[in-house]
């Protein structure tokens, strides 16, 4: 066990991991080009690293330390101990949870390997908000999908917001990328799965009236970007197009809450 490091200076090149996290296009850039990411909070430190991710380093406020000894204890990875303010100086805004990690990313599964043995999965289109990537991760884990496909140009669940949101859910729901799209849902349906557009389309099927739903048949939900939803190369790349049904004139649900109303959905459709 490495004994902490109390540092003083902002400039200190072993605070390097932490240095701006609050830029969004820095940190996209930087943290899959450099194979790490960052997990705040004492929950989401403990879970990444229950997952089995490495820790690159630890960084705590002098108040942190005690909650976190059995973590110290065990880390093989340096342990930074900074003051409040200094903690905000170097990443840009207040650490009210006062424990934050730099952890080593792994590289992700082949897609088609991810849907071996998987029922349920959720497939994203282009969705880029870190928030709602973590609350569909989250969703996902707490409603027992099995696995997650991301478009080329999803955004990072492993970006810090998306981490905080899901509550380290990221960790425990297996992701991959899909390299084309839409023709990457070809080695979804190759894997014998239907291929199910979520869309507030009033033309579409009901999502609780659909066979496969009903049957607990292998279904991957697609879900598309807040705002635009779905494209119409997307839907016709589905095998069918499927509704959540609204009252009292809402059209449509936010797509993590849609999310998790599908999930739930098929869940609860599925014999096991």
């Amino acid at each position: 066990m490495p004994e902490p490091l109390t540092l003083t200076r902002a400039d200190d090149p072993r605070l390097h991991d932490y240095v701006s996290l609050t830029d969004v296009e820095l940190r996209r850039r930087r943290e899959p080009a450099e194979g790490l990411f960052i997990a705040e909070g004492e929950k989401v430190v403990r879970r990444a690293l229950q997952a089995g991710y490495r820790m690159r380093s630890m960084l705590l406020t002098p108040k942190w330390a005690d909650a976190m000894a059995d973590v110290i204890t065990a880390a093989t990875a340096p342990v930074y101990v900074v003051s409040p303010e200094l903690a905000e100086q170097v990443t840009g805004y207040h650490v009210h949870r006062g424990a934050l990690a730099s952890m080593e990313r792994r590289p992700l599964p082949a897609p088609a390997r991810l849907l071996d043995g998987a029922r349920r999965v959720a497939v994203m289109e282009a969705v880029n908000d870190h928030t709602n990537i973590g609350a569909i991760f989250r969703s996902a884990a707490a409603l027992g999908m099995d696995a997650v496909l991301l478009s080329p140009s999803c955004a990072d669940p492993l970006y810090r917001r998306s981490v905080k949101v899901s509550m380290g859910a990221v960790f425990s729901v297996p992701y991959a990328r899909l390299d084309a799209w839409p023709q990457g849902l070809d080695t979804v349906r190759a894997a014998g799965f239907e291929v199910l557009a979520l869309t507030p389309d009033g033309g579409a099927e009901p999502l609780g009236e659909v066979a496969s739903v009903r049957a607990g048949a292998r279904v991957a939900l697609l879900l598309g970007a807040e705002g635009d939803g779905l494209t119409q190369r997307a839907q016709r790349a589905a095998d069918r197009r499927v509704r959540i049904p609204m009252a009292a004139g809402v059209d449509s649900l936010n797509v993590a809450a849609a999310a998790a109303v599908a999930f739930y959905a098929v869940a609860s459709g599925s014999p096991g």
